[in-house]
């Protein structure tokens, strides 16, 4: 048995605890390592939106040096919450998107056409594979005009979690939940000092 399988992970919140469920169902060793490729899936699946390249940023900070390609939960879990806690890659809300769309369509026909997004999504930004853009666009066209009827494409989308089965609320309410932090250490000359006008005979 590796040494590091008997690291303990201290679990010390609700935040901390839905992590380590995400993970522990790809640890099919029970010895808190998966391999690094599951690292996008866990994230995602928390209800995250990295890209990919954030992805690699994320594999590179907590990837084992002395075992590549493994990943142990007591360096994910504390860096991962913190990225949470931080709302980083939180998904963008119905207002943003809709306000996205908006933007592209510049004539304002509240929609745009399959050969339009095609042409987005696979070359600017970071883009989509084929299979990626084919299961946006099976959810996103309007078989009957070949088009993105946006709002309509959003409101499919968007299934909000409700509650703390969204990652973001229960991360807000563990940090409400944090004592506020101890005022700094005074020094000794801080308590020797004379208040402001006061003097000694």
């Amino acid at each position: 048995m590796d040494q590091d399988d008997d690291i303990p992970v201290p679990i010390n919140n609700d935040l901390e605890r839905t992590i380590a469920d995400a993970f522990e169902v790809f640890d099919h060793a029970g010895n808190k390592i998966i391999d690094v490729r599951e690292v996008g899936t866990i994230v995602r699946g928390l209800g995250c939106c990295p890209t990919e390249a954030e992805v690699q940023e994320i594999v590179m900070a907590v990837e084992d040096q002395r075992s590549p390609g493994s990943v142990h939960l007591s360096k994910f879990l504390p860096y991962v919450s913190q990225l949470i806690t931080e709302h980083k890659y939180e998904p963008a809300s119905p207002e943003e998107l809709l306000e996205a769309f908006k933007t592209l369509d510049f004539e304002g026909k509240g929609f745009l056409t399959k050969d339009y997004i095609s042409t987005l999504m696979t070359q600017d930004g970071e883009p989509f594979n084929q299979d990626e853009l084919d299961e946006m666009l099976e959810i996103a066209i309007d078989p009957h005009t070949q088009t993105v009827p946006y709002e309509y494409y959003i409101n499919q989308l968007m299934h909000e979690p409700l509650g703390e089965d969204n990652i973001f609320a229960l991360a807000r309410r563990v940090e409400s939940e944090k004592p506020p932090p101890l005022p700094p250490p005074r020094r000794m000359s801080e308590y020797l000092r004379l208040p402001e006008g006061f003097f000694i005979n």
